[in-house]
């Protein structure tokens, strides 16, 4: 197995990460933005640390979004999210 992928293995096998361990991850701004759309039924689903700052990913029923660090909302992101089923 190479480094990366025993690397992604090692953190799948670590178990989720709890709704509140994951708003903690998310800046201020984040947060900020978060609750603006919350009235509109979006809510935290993961938080993704990436070179450029933590990115939250939100959901409202089938409508994915993301939140950058900075608190700039993309309500049409190009990701595509594994089927948890």
């Amino acid at each position: 197995m190479t480094q990366v992928a025993y690397q992604i293995n090692e953190r799948r096998n670590k178990g989720t990460l709890s709704h509140d361990e994951h708003w903690d991850l998310t800046t201020a701004d984040q947060k900020l933005a978060l609750y603006d759309l919350h009235r509109f039924g979006y809510r935290l689903l993961f938080v993704r640390h990436l070179l450029t700052g933590p990115v939250a990913i939100i959901c409202q029923q089938d409508d994915i979004a993301a939140i950058y660090a900075d608190g700039e909302v993309d309500l049409r992101p190009k990701i595509h999210l594994r089927d948890m089923h």
